[in-house]
């Protein structure tokens, strides 16, 4: 293997047996299937140490190590991809992130990214984030959808950080957790740092960083609800992590949660709704919301129906 910028290794349980290499790995990394077939065309995925086929079943006890290459900036190009602009003036863009784009280029998934087609719908865009995430302030997880504000120059950039970091940002986030609540809200306070297990994982840790998740219920259908959920502070999959720890696991969490479920949603079930922010030019309260994505409407009609509403 080449010299890496991330060295990820997995050791396959007797329960994930017999899957296929790609569909394994890029569930344990968060990656595509493309972007693990590409790294393994290039050397960058062993088996017990050796390069192995994309389509290998994987068996109880292999050892599998996973090279993230740097990407390089001049890779990083405009791209024609459509994206959902809700609002854009000179100073920043709010943009609906649909669920299985990523944000940023990184190795596995150089292209086709939220970065590539703001390069290519809007021009002018803060350079803090450097030459792979130029405007991006903060992020939301591939298979999450819904809002995220994009900085259009330094200024901007600085003022919104700032505004990350003192919690003066409201982000709003809708999702449908496994199993039924005893109270109708409450606040899970739990650092969250790296998996000690799993370097592609985070986990509530003890040397973690403090991480502040506030949620209500708005509807409850048996063994599953749906949360309306607050952040207090934006750690690396936030949500999700406290959401698993407090045993209520995001419906569809592939990383978290349990893969399967009956609702025929793809990925998490979980939408950033509302996103309420000040103008870092004119000091307005400026407040956007987001639809639910249509399997995620679909699931709710689903539960509902079967409720009998």
């Amino acid at each position: 293997m080449l010299d890496g910028e991330e060295l990820t290794i997995i050791n396959v349980a007797p329960e994930d047996a017999g899957q296929r290499l790609d569909s394994f790995v890029a569930k344990k990394t968060g990656l595509t299937r493309n972007a693990v077939q590409r790294l393994t065309d290039g050397g960058f995925v062993l088996l017990n140490g050796a390069v192995p086929k994309t389509g290998t079943k994987v068996r109880a006890g292999d050892g599998i190590t996973v090279e993230t290459p740097p990407l390089s900036p001049v890779d990083v190009v405009p791209q024609d991809i459509p994206i959902d602009i809700v609002y854009q003036d000179g100073d920043i863009a709010v943009i609906n992130k649909k669920k299985g784009m990523v944000v940023h280029p990184a190795a596995g998934n150089p292209d086709g990214t939220l970065v590539n087609a703001i390069m290519y719908h809007i021009k002018d865009l803060s350079g803090i984030g450097g030459e792979i995430r130029p405007g991006i302030v903060h992020r939301i997880d591939r298979m999450t959808s819904g809002l995220l504000v994009i900085a259009k120059n330094d200024a901007a950039h600085i003022f919104l950080s700032d505004e990350l970091k003192t919690h003066s940002v409201s982000r709003v986030y809708y999702c449908l957790a496994e199993g039924n609540f005893r109270e109708d809200e409450g606040t899970v306070d739990a650092p969250i740092g790296r998996s000690r297990s799993d370097r592609k994982k985070m986990a509530v840790t003890e040397d973690g960083r403090n991480a502040v998740t506030h949620w209500r219920v708005l509807e409850r259908f048996g063994d599953i609800t749906l949360l309306r959920v607050e952040l207090e502070t934006g750690r690396t999959h936030q949500i999700r992590v406290h959401m698993a720890y407090i045993k209520h696991p995001i419906v569809g969490d592939e990383v978290y949660g349990h893969a399967k479920n009956r609702l025929g949603v793809v990925g998490q079930a979980l939408h950033a709704g509302e996103l309420k922010l000040t103008h870092p030019r004119t000091g307005e309260t400026m407040v956007f919301t987001a639809p639910l994505p249509d399997d995620f409407s679909a699931a709710l009609e689903k539960l509902r129906r079967a409720k009998g509403e």
